[in-house]
């Protein structure tokens, strides 16, 4: 195996491990879920390492959190969240401001693309929330209702991640991008 794909493959085993200790290190708990800081390494995995490998790794790290604290029937939801919500941003980053965010005037792009992945959030735990009451029993209407008194997490989640994640990428942008990750 080469220096550029060990490095690769050791950064995606890193990032999972970083979104695993994002999620179980602070955790707010609110009704239906729990503000946590998962979802912000989720987002800079993908942006730092690419989809794929950002994703897998956002995706196993929030997976195997669900595995070690008894949430391990929505592992697999958090995995394939991972890729559907990290492709949001993947998209946005990648095809629309093609990737070019070099220095803190160009942080407005990141932030648009967090903007970007955290509405593709909500609209996942929406659906996913009125999935899961209607399967329940619920109509439709108390169903989607129900889910929405279950966003406030989310929503708290979000803004967290936007926040920290327009802080946090430029410095770790360049201090990988010898590694050439992505």
């Amino acid at each position: 195996m080469n220096q550029g794909k060990t490095n690769r493959l050791v950064m995606t085993a890193l990032f999972a491990a970083l979104t695993f200790v994002a999620t179980q290190s602070i955790r707010i708990p609110l009704p239906g879920a729990f503000v946590h800081t998962g979802n912000v390494m989720v987002l800079l995995s993908v942006l730092l390492l690419g989809y794929k490998k950002g994703a897998l790794a956002g995706g196993l790290g929030l997976a195997f959190f669900d595995l070690m604290n008894g949430f391990a029937m929505e592992a697999p939801y958090f995995l394939v969240e991972s890729f559907i919500v990290g492709g949001a941003g993947w998209l946005m980053f990648h095809y629309v401001f093609k990737e070019k965010v070099k220095n803190p005037s160009d942080l407005w792009k990141i932030v648009i693309t967090a903007v970007v992945t955290g509405i593709t959030k909500i609209l996942m735990t929406q659906l996913k929330n009125t999935i899961i009451l209607l399967y329940g029993g619920a109509n439709f209407e108390k169903a989607f209702n129900g889910a929405l008194a279950l966003l406030p997490a989310t929503l708290i989640n979000v803004a967290v991640t936007i926040i920290l994640v327009t802080i946090l990428f430029l410095p770790l942008e360049k201090a990988l991008a010898p590694m050439k990750l992505r």
